[in-house]
């Protein structure tokens, strides 16, 4: 995941940087009942950071039941035989650690924060929730309108929200990433207790899951623990999931959204492969660059060009995601400057692609692009959690996640010709989908919807 970082100075230390300089090697093993254990050493501080990572997420879900994991993970703080409701939350609190979750296209996740000698108060919680969670109807009702009233919050009363979900819905028509993660209304106002228990048995086994420890430990010390805590849980049988690519796109896709709002927003989205099943493993890595190209802080094309030079834009931005389960989208987007039009801003973004396609990136300019894009993983190694969060993402997908420790290689090798090549190859207008938000006045005497960016592929609890 590119960041985008202003940080020019940073280039000769970033473009020498090896992973392994700053981080310890991570150790792994495999649990008699499946469940596999990633540990990493990290002794700057007295505190450890344990993550459970279940293979389910949104992109696992079908109509009807959309939403079902998101709300699953809400259920999953509400109580075991051992836990009753909100115990599990006030363990970790006493012991003053911090917790949470949060649900993806690809995953499921639940972490605790704590001190390094309390790292089994975390295990004995986790794995009594994994095989043993209680869904109480008295509980789900509770939680279900907390869901709800969610949903309302960060998608129905903001623009931006509303006209993400709808765009991934045309950009993805049979892929499963066009459904939201929190799920369609009607989808979570129908879900019942029996949709969540079905989905609890199905997927929340040792065998479905991988347990990332990240911080001030010795990983033959957290592998007897975790072998203490998790060892006995009984595996499932789990059935592969069943191909849901998507279909060709056969030309340009376009939606605009009208819901009361205070600007205009514009989204363009293109097909492109990840690391996962990409067919030349290099190319997500120039898209990667690509992306840090057009979108790496003050310096980089599209602030230059589109909001500092043409003051086309009020703002303007580029994302590509290289770690998900499935082929995803590059994606463009803005907000037009005041007296511009979101055809403006779309035919420059356009222009922008274009450069990319015919005029190879100089030298000069690559080398600072892949500084910043390479500082942006080194700031993430400062925190454990993250650390933490790029080895399970890696799991998770079905990457490995060996996979972290060859980014830095991989980007370094980059070429302008390689840029070029993807441009040319993915972003075209066959494979490209385009949203606008048109708003529509504000009723009088209502609050205006907020305009704030989506909060992503990812809820959090």
């Amino acid at each position: 995941m590119f960041k985008p970082r202003s940080l020019y100075w940073f280039v000769s230390l970033v473009l020498s940087f090896d992973a392994g300089a700053v981080a310890a090697p991570v150790a792994e093993t495999v649990l008699g009942n499946g469940l596999k254990i990633v540990v990493q050493e990290d002794h700057r501080s007295p505190v450890v950071v344990s993550q459970v990572w279940y293979k389910v997420g949104a992109s696992y879900e079908y109509g009807g039941v959309t939403g079902v994991s998101h709300m699953l993970e809400h259920m999953m703080f509400k109580g075991t035989q051992k836990h009753p409701p909100g115990e599990f939350s006030r363990i970790i609190s006493v012991n003053g650690g911090s917790e949470n979750a949060f649900t993806g296209q690809d995953y499921t996740a639940y972490f605790q924060t704590l001190e390094r000698s309390r790292l089994a108060i975390s295990f004995e919680l986790e794995a009594d929730r994994m095989r043993n969670l209680r869904l109480l109807p008295e509980e789900y009702a509770k939680e279900h309108q907390v869901v709800l009233e969610e949903r309302r919050m960060r998608t129905d009363d903001q623009p931006r929200a509303r006209l993400a979900e709808h765009f991934d819905a045309l950009a993805y028509f049979n892929s499963p990433y066009h459904n939201p993660v929190i799920g369609w209304p009607d989808d979570i106002g129908g879900l019942a207790l029996d949709d969540l228990s079905g989905w609890y048995k199905q997927w929340y086994a040792p065998n479905n899951a991988t347990l990332v420890v990240v911080g001030d430990v010795e990983p033959r010390a957290v592998f007897a623990l975790a072998k203490k805590y998790f060892g006995a849980l009984k595996p499932s049988k789990l059935l592969p999931a069943k191909p849901q690519g998507e279909v060709e796109q056969l030309g340009e896709r376009r939606i605009t959204v009208k819901v009361p709002a205070k600007l205009p927003f514009l989204v363009m989205g293109y097909k492109v492969p990840v690391l996962k099943g990409a067919s030349e493993a290099w190319e997500p890595y120039a898209m990667e660059v690509l992306a840090g190209i057009l979108d790496g802080g003050n310096s980089a094309r599209l602030a230059t060009h589109l909001v500092r030079g043409r003051q086309l834009a009020s703002s303007v931005s580029a994302g590509y995601d290289p770690y998900s389960r499935l082929p995803s989208l590059f994606s463009l987007e803005g907000t037009a400057a005041e007296g511009k039009s979101l055809p403006e801003l779309e035919k420059a973004l356009l222009e922008e692609v274009r450069q990319l396609q015919e005029t190879p990136v100089s030298q000069e300019e690559l080398d600072r692009v892949k500084a910043q894009v390479l500082a942006g993983k080194v700031f993430e190694r400062d925190s454990i959690f993250y650390q933490a969060m790029q080895l399970g993402v890696a799991e998770t997908v079905g990457l490995g996640w060996q996979v972290i420790d060859q980014y830095v290689d991989k980007v370094n090798a980059v070429t302008a010709d390689q840029i070029r090549q993807v441009a040319k190859k993915y972003l075209i207008p066959d494979r490209l989908s385009v949203g606008y938000l048109e708003p529509l006045p504000i009723p009088e005497g209502s609050a205006a919807p907020e305009d704030s960016a989506p909060l992503g592929g990812q809820h959090v609890r």
